[in-house]
Formats: C-alpha cells, structure tokens, sequence
C-alpha cells in the first residue's frame, strides 16, 4: 500500500507547475511508494482539522495562512482550535512534519507555530517572545553557497557545500532553541535585505528607514517538538530552487526522517 505524503499550500504565490513537478521528484526520492495528496488553504485547514494529518505518513507544510493582504495593509488570522488539537496531536504522536519557505511566516496570530517551526517572518513590527522587534527582510534570486555545519540523517548523501538559486530571509530565528544543519555564505545585514512592511504598504524592494539589526544565517534546522521530529528548510522560492537536485534530496530526507 503506498504511503501518503501530505502536503499544505496557500496563503501565498507560487508556480504551480514547476511546484508539483518538484513533489513528485520529492516522492520518487523517497523509499518505497508513495502517493502526493496536496490541499490549498482554505480546505487545507478545513482537512487537517478533519483528521488528513492523523493519517498521513509524512507531512510538508508549504503554506502561509492567516493573512488577508489588501490596499497596502495586512489583517491576520488564527487557525480554528480544531486545526491547532489536530497538529497537537500528531507531534505528541512522534510522527513529525517539514516546514519550508514561507511557512515560517503562517499563523501570526497563533505564536505556537512559530515555537514548533523554530522562527518567526514578521510581516509588521511586532512582539517576539515579549520584545518589540522589526518586520523582516526579504531577497530575491540570491546566489550563494549553502554549508552543512552539522551531520544528521536528513544530511546524508549531501555535498558539504552546493550553490542554491534562491530567496533568503533575514527573520527571527531561535538559535538556542534548534540544531542547526544548514547555513548560507552569505551577510545577513539589512543593507542586503528588503523590508517585508514597506513591500506590503506597496513600496517593494526598499530598505530606506529600516535599522533590522544583523541576523543569522541559518536556513536548515531541526527541533524536537514532543515526540515529533521537526525540519524547517528556507529553500523553496521558486523554479530555481525546485529544480535543484540537492534541495530535492534534502526535502526527500527530511520527509523520511520526520515520518519515522
């Protein structure tokens, strides 16, 4: 019987093409058989609270719920408790979920997600674990050399450095919090970043009136979430990325280890 692989979009743009031929080289990676079921927010939510994620095999977060974005401004939402027992429940289970992109920007207004994923993009100037900290950064199609600083299953069989196409963050990350697997060559300094605030009020690719203090420069991480085994990978922008073998491989690990 082939093992299900599910997977949450939505929230924010993506191509889909190129995206779900990426999840069936992802599934072909993967040991045995496997079957890709894919839901879009909102039925996402919808089927999750339903019992999808108590029955899937592995799970892959690619979404960004809890946002509406309109005439330069942004409303957030939380998940329906249904949705949040049903997360719960399958982390306090020991069966995991791989968090990538830009779902470490979902639920803004449930900060439980942000301790499970290990960060925290923030759209607006916010509160972070009881401290005021400025909206975070974005940019695109950077070029740099990712490096393995960490051996751990999800890293097997990878090059200790390869060359990623891809959008990076300058964002919250709790450093103390996961075991870091993956960084970027690469200056995490607001001068080489965007600010998230400015693109919502319309003003995109501008870091003028922005001090974001430095960052890190960590886009791989695991964490211990009850029982469950977490992986958060920044990887994930668009066709660059998806296409890139290493990446594929990485994401093919990670579903495997997080499903064990």
């Amino acid at each position: 019987m082939a093992k299900t692989l599910l997977v949450l979009s939505g929230g924010h743009p993506y191509e889909e093409g190129p995206f779900a031929e990426f999840l069936d080289a992802v599934a072909d990676l993967l040991p045995g058989d496997w079957q890709v079921v894919h839901y879009v927010h909102p039925e996402a939510e919808e089927r999750v609270a339903a019992g999808a994620a108590k029955s899937a095999d592995a799970v892959l977060f690619y979404d960004m719920p809890g946002y509406t974005f309109a005439d330069g401004t942004v409303k957030t939402a939380a998940p329906s408790d249904a949705f949040k027992a049903a997360l719960e429940s399958r982390f306090l289970s020991g069966h995991g979920a791989v968090m990538m992109h830009h779902a470490i920007a979902g639920w803004a207004e449930w900060p439980q997600w942000s301790e499970w994923v290990g960060g925290r993009f923030l759209y607006q100037p916010g509160m972070m674990r009881g401290e005021a900290k400025l909206d975070s950064g974005y940019r695109h199609d950077v070029d740099y050399t990712a490096e393995l600083v960490s051996d751990h299953p999800v890293l097997d069989d990878i090059p200790r450095t390869f060359e990623v196409n891809d959008e990076l963050y300058l964002c919250e990350v709790f450093e103390d919090d996961v075991t870091p697997l993956i960084r970027a060559r690469h200056d995490y300094v607001a001068e080489n970043f965007y600010s998230a605030a400015h693109a919502v009020a319309g003003r995109m690719f501008d870091n003028s009136d922005w001090p974001h203090p430095p960052g890190s420069n960590l886009v791989a991480w695991a964490k211990q979430v009850h029982a469950a085994q977490v992986i958060y990978c920044q990887f994930g922008d668009g066709p660059h990325t998806y296409a890139n073998p290493v990446v594929r491989q990485i994401i093919a690990n990670a579903l495997e280890w997080t499903s064990l």
